[in-house]
């Protein structure tokens, strides 16, 4: 059958479904996801079986499976929903106040606390009935950059660890070092003894890790001990806060937790290098009007943050 009568033939809501199915790998979930009823998440799948002769989820025990075909068709959904959504989006002239999407960011918890309040007020003020999602990014997020655009608005990523990719540099910070504000064996000032010495609270310890304190020690010869490795800068306070332990971590983001982590910060007893939080975003999108406004909204956003770029 020629492709465009596949097509004339098919309901494009079918695709919405059958991503949601395929994530969820639950009916009852995928109609909460979607906001539809049982019956009509059924009566889709079985839509979907009959188009593709194959069951795409199979029970197992107490739970469904993906099949060879629907794991195949899971890695398509997301890239094909992106590109459908950018069809029709696409318009010369829009208004913001009837923008009805959702915009997803992959992002650190950093990132998403320092500049995600200031985009969600804005995005509410000048698109109601636009959606935020603020996804947790991962390392392999940031090594297979590109891979995660395909499905995303953007990433939120400091300079310096994605390459190739259309990007925006919206505010700067500082790294700082932070410790327990009742550990008296640290007075106003570090040494790097003192960081050799004392144990360690890391974000990420591997190579492509865009948090450089344990990779600029080993620069310097030190052999850092560490004690905890976690997966998010705002944790780091609290599980240094009544403890020996020392972190490095963002300016910004230390000011704003040490009153609640009950943290003391100090400077960096060495060089190190300024943090560019930047924006980066697949090249399909760069002349998208939507998405051009929207970056605009993310560097008026940044120029709300204190101190302001310089």
């Amino acid at each position: 059958m020629p492709v465009d009568r596949v097509l004339a033939n098919l309901d494009l809501n079918l695709l919405v479904t059958l991503d949601a199915l395929l994530r969820e790998r639950n009916v009852t979930r995928t109609a909460e996801r979607l906001g539809i009823s049982q019956p009509a998440v059924s009566g889709a799948l079985s839509r979907l079986r009959r188009h593709f002769g194959d069951q795409l989820l199979v029970r197992v025990g107490n739970r469904y499976e993906l099949t060879p075909l629907a794991t195949r068709v899971a890695a398509l959904t997301g890239p094909a929903l992106a590109g459908v959504r950018r069809v029709f989006d696409s318009t010369v002239e829009f208004d913001p106040s009837q923008l009805d999407r959702e915009f997803t960011v992959v992002t650190s918890d950093y990132a998403a606390t320092i500049l995600g309040p200031p985009v969600a007020r804005l995005l509410a003020k000048r698109a109601p009935k636009a959606r935020l999602r603020l996804q947790q990014t991962t390392p392999d997020a940031v090594d297979h950059a590109a891979d995660t655009l395909r499905t995303a608005d953007g990433l939120f990523i400091p300079y310096g660890f994605v390459s190739g990719l259309p990007h925006l540099d919206l505010y700067e910070d500082r790294w700082v070092c932070i410790v327990s504000a009742d550990n008296t064996g640290i007075s106003s000032s570090l040494s790097l003894f003192d960081l050799g010495d004392m144990p360690w609270v890391v974000f990420f310890d591997r190579p492509t890790a865009y948090a450089p304190a344990l990779r600029q020690l080993r620069m310097l010869g030190i052999d850092a001990r560490v004690d905890v490795v976690v997966d998010g800068f705002c944790q780091m306070p609290f599980l240094v806060a009544g403890t020996p332990r020392v972190a490095l971590i963002q300016e910004r983001l230390a000011t704003l937790m040490a009153p609640v982590a009950g943290i003391r910060i100090l400077e960096v007893p060495f060089q190190a290098v300024t943090l560019v939080e930047s924006f980066w975003w697949n090249p399909l999108h760069t002349n998208d009007p939507v998405h051009a406004w929207f970056r605009d909204l993310l560097v008026e956003a940044a120029d709300e943050l204190w101190p302001p770029i310089e």
